[in-house]
């Protein structure tokens, strides 16, 4: 985390976060970090779907073909979170959890996670083996954060 934030502070860029099933442990992170109003923008935490739709502008048809938990809705994030905060790298996440939840096409400890840098959109699928939810939503975060320090580089 220190270094995320040491290299986005060198490079003057800024990051925004939109969090679902980490519920503001990435954006927690961050902040924790001395300097990072320098480098932190905006952290949404939209939970809900109605929170995506309300204040990410997801079109519900998304969530209705696909989940919220797909890779369809977290790209719809990311990319509508870097319209929202014009931040220079947007990450977004959306999973299950867990304990409960999952299904046999979504279990627990599935996760996307959305990195956008300029035009350059990457989303990855995460399967976390752990069945206890803290477990999963650290290794998000662990895992949300590695990818924002290799984009920003």
């Amino acid at each position: 985390m220190k270094s995320l934030v040491k290299i986005l502070t060198k490079k003057k860029l800024k990051i925004s976060f939109a969090e679902s099933c980490t519920g503001g442990l990435l954006a927690s992170s961050i902040t924790s970090i001395s300097g990072a109003s320098k480098i932190f923008d905006i952290g949404l935490i939209t939970y809900s779907n109605q929170a995506k739709i309300k204040f990410l502008k997801i079109n519900k048809n998304i969530i209705k073909k696909y989940g919220a938990v797909s890779h369809e809705c977290c790209l719809a994030m990311v990319n509508n979170l870097s319209k929202i905060s014009k931040a220079n790298i947007s990450v977004s996440i959306t999973g299950i959890a867990g304990p409960n939840g999952g299904t046999k096409q979504k279990p627990v400890g599935l996760v996307y996670i959305g990195v956008k840098k300029g035009v350059n959109t990457q989303i990855y699928k995460c399967l976390f083996k752990s069945k206890k939810r803290f477990s999963i939503q650290k290794a998000t975060v662990k895992k949300a954060l590695d990818l924002a320090h290799r984009i920003a580089k």
